[in-house]
């Protein structure tokens, strides 16, 4: 299995960065985490400051398994305001790879590069009309072939256990939940 990123800019959302790693890590999965700032250090929307694996330029994306963005603000403004990382973004589509956003990310970022055109997607509620291209789902989280959007903080669990069952299936994934005590999830929990 490849390794996954997890894009960070200041002003993200600690919740949806955090326990996605977290989560994907318990599964098995390698996680790395990119800063798009000039420093690894990145301060969350809630003044938490992490500090990641590596810093963009020093990092090849070319055979991720996800590429993944927490939402935030303005930490899904700075992950668009990334040349770069659209770029990363745009050729990891292209080639049918593995994109997921959770909260303003999927409006914010992923929709005005046009990878949700025609998809069923989700976002941060107030965010939806930047979806416009896209099937607005009425799912806290939305995984539509190789692309999972989720709409907030609260469903960071969700989405990083959709990006589980995606890559390890639904068993790797109920797995992570019940070690987790997560034993009365949602029906839409497990995909």
């Amino acid at each position: 299995m490849n390794t996954s990123f997890l894009f960070l800019a200041d002003g993200f959302e600690e919740i949806e960065a955090l326990s996605v790693i977290d989560i994907m890590r318990r599964a098995g999965m390698k996680v790395t985490t990119v800063s798009v700032s000039e420093s690894a250090t990145v301060t969350g929307a809630h003044g938490i400051q992490v500090v990641a694996d590596t810093l963009l330029p020093d990092t090849d994306c070319s055979v991720a398994e996800w590429l993944i963005l927490p939402g935030g603000m303005p930490g899904a403004v700075n992950l668009a305001g990334c040349s770069k990382l659209c770029e990363l973004l745009k050729s990891q589509h292209a080639n049918g790879g593995k994109v997921a956003a959770i909260c303003a990310s999927p409006a914010v970022v992923l929709a005005p590069l046009g990878i949700l055109n025609g998809k069923e997607a989700t976002c941060y509620p107030g965010f939806e009309k930047e979806l416009k291209n896209s099937t607005i789902s009425e799912n806290s989280v939305a995984v539509d072939g190789n692309v999972i959007t989720a709409n907030g903080p609260a469903t960071a669990t969700l989405f990083a256990l959709a990006i589980v069952a995606n890559s390890l299936g639904e068993e790797a994934s109920r797995s992570v939940a019940e070690g987790m005590l997560l034993y009365n999830a949602p029906q839409e929990f497990y995909f």
